[in-house]
């Protein structure tokens, strides 16, 4: 049997359309139910919450994911410290130190030290 035969576009996109769905339904099963069994081994003994579903448990995993985790896409567009240029990040540092130096006595906090300095 010849396989690069079975590698082109006309048997790729049918082999996705078939085995997507699935991968799909065993990583439902899979995940979702290692959520539900800990769910269900846990909660209802400890806290008196009820039992949970299979879609239940999944549900709560992807809810836990968005809340919590992300889907690790790395968006977001905000700048990261690692991929900011010095000039921003002394920037940052300045804007952050000039809005959380002032104590409630309105002394000054350097940056280098920790003692606070009384305002001038």
């Amino acid at each position: 049997m010849n396989f690069k035969r079975f590698m082109k576009w006309p048997f790729i996109i049918p082999t996705l359309i078939v085995v997507g769905p699935v991968i799909a339904a065993i990583v439902v099963f899979v995940f979702g139910g290692i959520v539900m069994l800990l769910w269900n081994w846990l909660l209802p003994r400890l806290f008196g919450f009820p039992e949970i579903t299979l879609l239940q448990g999944f549900g709560l995993l992807v809810l836990c994911r968005m809340l919590f985790g992300g889907f690790g896409g790395g968006g977001g567009g905000g700048h990261h410290p690692k991929q900011m240029t010095p000039e921003e990040r002394e920037r940052l540092r300045d804007r952050l130190c000039s809005t959380t130096a002032a104590g409630q006595d309105g002394a000054v906090i350097d940056s280098s030290s920790s003692t606070p300095k009384s305002p001038a």
